[in-house]
């Protein structure tokens, strides 16, 4: 099993993810560095991890896509996606992969809405990711209780069929569109997610919505 990171910036939270990580026993780390200016890959090299960088910054779609295609050639039997900067809880991790197996399904999905840890922000709760959440579901055709959540499980299987174009934040959604198109079994899992800010704001929010939008009408 690989756990992949993206990561843009994140030397001060780096270190502390990659160590509940291995506080897990996972042993395959691998975080693309998606052209940090600071010390975002010397921090997590020194950590432990095995660490891929892009040059520039191509955005969080990007550096998953970079991160699966390491994860293949080196025979991984699942990939973990989960973000740098400290919001998720490295104890569901082993839960999650095993909800898989014994399901049988190709993906499972994170969701906030799925147990009460995760303390949503009120705007992002009732207003950003009720309208994610339904143009999420009308673009994919996939009844979702949640959007935009970065935790996932693919087996290799999934992990052959998914091939993410979009850079940006809605690989999200091109992720469960893909799982849709290919046949794939997938289930959304319960997971933690702790907000240290505000997050993606409105802008990054509309910024969504548009590039989910420009890849619906461009397929």
């Amino acid at each position: 099993m690989f756990v992949v990171i993206p990561a843009y910036n994140e030397s001060e939270k780096i270190g502390r993810v990659l160590r509940g990580l291995f506080s897990q026993g996972i042993k395959s780390i691998v975080v693309v560095d998606d052209g940090s200016k600071d010390d975002t890959a010397q921090m997590a090299r020194e950590s432990g991890a095995i660490v891929l960088q892009h040059k520039i910054n191509r955005g969080q779609g990007a550096a998953l896509q970079t991160g699966n295609e390491y994860a293949l050639k080196n025979n991984a039997d699942f990939v973990v996606h989960f973000d740098a900067d400290g919001q998720f809880d490295p104890s569901d991790i082993a839960p999650a992969v095993e909800f898989l197996q014994k399901n049988n399904l190709d993906a499972v999905l994170g969701s906030r809405f799925l147990d009460a840890r995760s303390q949503i922000p009120f705007f992002k709760k009732y207003f950003i990711l009720p309208i994610s959440r339904f143009i999420n579901n009308l673009i994919t055709g996939a009844n979702l209780t949640d959007v935009h959540n970065g935790f996932r499980v693919l087996n290799n299987n999934a992990l052959k069929k998914i091939k993410i174009s979009q850079s940006g934040m809605a690989h999200n959604t091109e992720i469960v569109k893909q799982l849709v198109k290919n046949n794939l079994n997938f289930a959304e899992f319960p997971v933690k997610v702790t907000y240290h800010e505000y997050g993606q704001g409105i802008g990054g929010a509309f910024k969504i919505i548009k590039d989910l939008f420009l890849d619906f009408f461009s397929n």
